[in-house]
């Protein structure tokens, strides 16, 4: 492929005497005093903190009830229990091979509904309450919160390959630069060349314009082979409204041109490419453009991008975003 330009409170458990029972009186009150002459003749205040029994810091909170021993995540209806009540959440129950992975006693079709009962309740901060989301949710509402918070990670817009990166914009520009070696230009226009050797094998491609990603891709549209070439913003979905883009692709005195609005990054690049939404060349007429022989496929792809709305003196151009 050819690519041009682009993270110890001690407390006191004394009773009030009135609160003694009669027969248990002078034995109860003989005791303390002895506890207390103890404790009168220690010279570490360590002993202190032990008179608080351990066991009562490592009691779990209802967050870590609800926390699957499995996976970890928080349990969600239907929460499953075993006979010796140990709950896990139903996506693990179908991996353990029905056997409770803390007693490894044979699991039923046992729900927790007091667990599920006490979800109900609670409300939770997002997940992504450190990158600046300060929402607070009812439990059942949470995940559904989640999968929309605009403050969540986005995901590497790279569709040469199923890339697992997430994080935010700038750190995936730098990604894209030095992972995925994608060609990185500032400006309003474009101008890319495709280059194969063999039309038949096809690579898909990504370049950049600033904060714009364009894509080159192939595919099987009603059995038929095309390429088809569109235009994503890294940033979301209103952001990306703001924007229109124009795409033109030609040769031996013809042109196809496609004009549109940018698709987020939210939107899969597959998902993008499902919907048709850029500019479809069939194989035959990419062959036309790149000469006609059928020997080669050789496309340039050349566009802009503007803001909108429409400068009155002309187009506005895009502000170079990384400075």
């Amino acid at each position: 492929m050819d690519f041009d330009h682009f993270e110890c409170v001690s407390t006191s458990d004394e009773l009030n005497e009135d609160e003694i029972p009669y027969h248990h009186h002078r034995h109860q009150h003989q005791h303390r005093q002895n506890s207390y002459q103890n404790l009168q003749n220690s010279s570490s205040k360590a002993h202190y903190v032990n008179v608080v029994p351990s066991k009562i810091n490592h009691t779990p909170s209802v967050y870590e009830l609800l926390e699957c021993p499995v996976c970890t995540n928080s349990m969600y209806p239907p929460i499953h229990q075993c006979h010796n009540g140990h709950t896990l959440c139903s996506t693990c129950k179908t991996l353990v091979n029905n056997r409770c992975p803390t007693c490894r006693q044979e699991l039923g079709d046992i729900r927790c509904l007091a667990l599920e009962k006490v979800a109900e309740s609670l409300e939770l901060p997002c997940k992504y309450s450190s990158l600046g989301c300060h929402g607070i949710f009812p439990y059942y509402s949470k995940l559904k919160h989640e999968a929309l918070c605009n403050f969540r990670p986005y995901s590497c817009p790279y569709a040469g390959s199923e890339c697992s990166v997430v994080g935010e914009i700038k750190y995936l520009v730098a990604h894209l630069r030095d992972d995925h070696k994608v060609d990185m230009h500032s400006g309003c226009t474009f101008n890319h060349r495709y280059v194969k050797s063999n039309p038949r094998e096809v690579d898909n491609a990504t370049w950049m314009l600033t904060y714009f990603c364009l894509h080159f891709e192939a595919f099987q549209l009603s059995m038929a082979p095309v390429y088809m070439a569109f235009v994503r913003f890294m940033g979301d979905e209103n952001d990306a409204r703001n924007y229109s883009y124009s795409l033109e692709v030609g040769g031996n005195g013809r042109k196809l041109v496609w004009e549109g609005t940018p698709r987020s990054i939210r939107d899969g690049h597959r998902k993008v490419r499902d919907s048709h939404d850029g500019l479809i060349i069939q194989r035959s007429m990419a062959l036309f453009f790149s000469g006609g022989d059928r020997k080669e496929l050789k496309l340039r792809v050349t566009g802009r991008i503007w803001k909108e709305p429409l400068n009155p003196d002309g187009d506005t151009c895009i502000p170079n975003l990384c400075s």
